[in-house]
This record gives C-alpha cells, structure tokens and sequence, in this order.
C-alpha cells in the first residue's frame, strides 16, 4: 500500500526549463483531478467498500485519504486505486488542518452530516485566485434542517434527531450554478428520507459523474427542467467506479504542444471529452483534435497560433480552469487575444508571472487582454495556484533561454505527472528539490 504524497505547503522545490523545443509523442491523461476529489466525499456515504480505479497521483489524492481517515473510514491509494472501507463509526469532524488544505472541504462535510447528522469543518482551502464563497453549502445544509453556527474558526452544523431531511435548494450564483454546492445537496439528498428538489444545478462534468457514481449505487438521480431530483437511499453499495480522465490536463498537453510547434497523442481522452467552448477556442487558435483508430486522440497545431476572442462559462463553455494555460498559449498567436471570466469574479494571477516573460497582456476587471506574437525571454517565476503556475511552464517552454519557476507544490496538487510527460515529449526540464 502507497499513499498519494502530501507535501508540506512550504515545499521550496522548484522547476527550470530551457525553452524552444517543440514538443511530440503520446502520453497517458490522468484521472480527473475535480472528479476525483468530489468523488472522494462520495465514499463517505456508501455502506459497503468502495474502490475508485484511474484516481489521480497527486497531493490532494493524499490530504483527502488522511481526511477519510480521521473519520474512521480506511482510505488507502495504491497504484492509481483508492480504496475506502466505511466506519463503524463516524468522526463528524473534518480534521482542521487537513480541512484548510483542500478545496472540497464544504462537500466532505455534507457527506458527513448525511450519514451522522452533524459535520464540524474549516474553512476550505485550495486555489484562492479570487473569494470564492461557500454560502450555497451552507444553505443546502440549512435546508435540510440542520442549524449551522459559523465562527473565526470554522463551521459545525447539526441535524435533529431523524438527520438530514428531504429538501428544496436553490445552487445559483451571479456567476452560474456553483458546481461544489450542487454536489453537496446531491451528497446531503442521498440520505435523506424522500426526494428533494436542486434548482438551476451545475451540470460539470465533476456533477454528473457524482450522479452517476450514486446512481450505480441504488440512489435514484433525476434531471429534469424543474432540476436535479433526488430520492435518498438508507442503503448505499459500493463496487468499483472509474475515475474519467482529466479534461484539464489533457488540454494543457494540447496547448504546450501547440505553443512549441509540435504534435500530441493522448491516450484516456478522446475529442469528445473536451467541452464545447474548449474545443471551440483551440480550434479557433488553428489546433486540429482528431480521435485516433487505435485509441486516444492526436492534436497538432496547422501552420501558426491565431488570436482567439472567448469566455469561460458553465459547462460545455471553456472551463475556467484552462483559461489561465490559454493565455499562455496566445502570447505566441498573431494578433489580440481576449478571454472573459465568467465563473469567477476575476481570474488574473498569472498575469504578473506571464509579463515577467515579456508577455503582453493585461487584466481589465474580468478581462484579460493579449497581445502576439511576443517573443518570450527565460524568466524566475513563481505563482500561487495551480492553473497559474501551469500557466507560467507553457510560457517557460515557449520562451528563449532558461527559466526557473516556483510554487511547485501547487503544481503537484493537480498534476501527478506533468513534468515527466513533458520530459517524455522532449522538454528540458530539470526537478531541483529544495531550491532556494
């Protein structure tokens, strides 16, 4: 038995690039990152032994089995398999560091508050590129009936005696459905005596397979114009459910190969898999997807980057989460580029790291403006989330000369095995572990 690593926050690895080598040949796709982690929580509600094959390799895999742990569930990872075995008795508390380290913490707790009744947590921890709310949680325990109390140090919530509720609850945001507190109410719906009701729900890909992993499990899920319907199960299997493949990294493998002037063979992934919007903007950029006979999907950029006017958004829109990698991407495309946040109030902290390259972009409100081709110069860097600090390795390989980029930490959090894959399609890169 292995576990996923989880290494210190302070962790002073860093990574240096030599840029201008383009980049080609077939790699693997993780297991989603976002899928995995909310798939996590899920296991909390089975009754019986769960195994989650494809898991990812990565720091959060890690917090989130010590989080399972310490509710007296036996979580292990092996080999890409993590494997939970339910408590006899659960721990209604997310451990509080722990808690802080992981952005899933609110839906970890819903699990818990839907099998004891009760769930005391931090507040979550993650990327935090801008204020991200978790009101829509609360309000989807609030509606199942439990009392929740809040304070400096954290939140608990509690149910009557008969536990969670059936419920009504409405997931939107200014900014769209929230797609954590959709999963929340289909954890804390799960096990509670009726059916309840999720208004305007998010329909990612991270919810969908939540639904269907529940759904396989004897819990029955219903999507209709009224909503997401939810008819609570006291008896939850288990089994075996594999985690799909990151659509995340699978198009940041795109975009690297296309900034450097090379080719790409997936393997897990297919064209399909890709969103509309996402699939739309890299097409938009001259990159042609194709699915491949023998399984997998190839992307090759055709002739040069082009500039792409788009909009992150609710799913099938251009995830929010490759905007930053495809900012990167267009500071070699000719011409203006524009991208809109529209799932986040804004989303721009890889424009400092970026213009240390020499790029030409700028964040207005929620817009972020490009401006190509540039010709990128090797660079110190360090950013402070993941999507950021992937954003500055696209622009790393783009560039000329060496680069040395920190906040590996963050990278790791998401990707198991990025810089090796990179390494396998013909980067330089050099991993130094406890750089200054």
């Amino acid at each position: 038995m292995t576990t996923a690593p989880a290494h210190d926050a302070m962790d002073t690895a860093l990574v240096r690039i030599t840029g201008g080598h383009p980049l080609s040949g077939r790699i693997p796709v993780q297991g989603s990152k976002n899928i995995a982690l909310h798939l996590y929580a899920a296991t909390l509600l089975a009754d019986v032994p769960v195994a989650l094959t494809g898991a990812p390799n990565i720091t959060d895999s890690g917090v989130c089995a010590q989080i399972l742990r310490h509710t007296g569930a036996r979580a292990d990872y092996d080999d890409g398999c993590f494997t939970v075995s339910p408590a006899g008795v659960i721990c209604p508390v997310i451990h509080p560091e722990l808690g802080r380290r992981v952005r899933t913490t609110a839906v970890l707790a819903a699990a818990v508050l839907a099998r004891t009744g009760q769930a005391a947590f931090p507040y979550p921890g993650g990327d935090a590129f801008c204020p991200r709310l978790i009101d829509r949680h609360i309000a989807a325990m609030q509606a199942t009936g439990a009392e929740v109390v809040t304070d400096d140090t954290g939140i608990r919530a509690r149910c009557g005696p008969r536990g969670v509720r059936a419920f009504t609850v409405d997931v939107s945001t200014p900014y769209g459905p929230s797609l954590g507190a959709t999963v929340s109410a289909l954890l804390l719906a799960s096990r509670a005596h009726g059916t309840s009701l999720i208004t305007h729900p998010s329909i990612e890909p991270e919810v969908t397979e939540t639904a269907r992993f529940l759904a396989e499990r004897g819990v029955l899920v219903h999507l209709d114009e009224e909503g997401l319907h939810v008819s609570g199960s006291d008896w939850i299997a288990g089994g075996t459910f594999a985690v799909a493949a990151d659509r995340i990294e699978a198009a940041t493998m795109v975009m690297a190969a296309a900034v450097t002037g090379g080719s790409v063979h997936l393997d897990n992934i297919t064209v399909t898999d890709f969103p509309t919007g996402l699939a739309r903007a890299l097409a938009d950029a001259g990159i042609t997807m194709t699915n491949d006979p023998s399984g997998g999907m190839q992307a090759r950029l055709f002739g040069v980057l082009r500039p792409v006017e788009t909009a992150t958004g609710p799913h099938p829109a251009l995830p929010t989460d490759t905007a930053p990698q495809l900012a990167a991407m267009l500071t070699q495309a000719g011409g203006i580029s524009m991208i809109d946040e529209r799932v986040y109030p804004r989303r721009d902290t890889h424009v400092p790291g970026l213009r240390g390259f020499g790029a030409d972009i700028t964040a207005d409100g929620s817009t972020i403006r490009v401006r190509g081709p540039v010709r990128l110069r090797g660079a110190e860097a360090q950013a402070a989330d993941i999507r950021a600090v992937t954003a500055l390795l696209i622009a790393a390989l783009a560039a000329d000369g060496t680069s040395t980029i920190r906040g590996m930490f963050h990278l790791r959090r998401g990707y198991g095995h990025l810089l090796p894959n990179l390494a396998t399609l013909g980067a330089e890169i050099t991993t130094i572990p406890g750089g200054r």
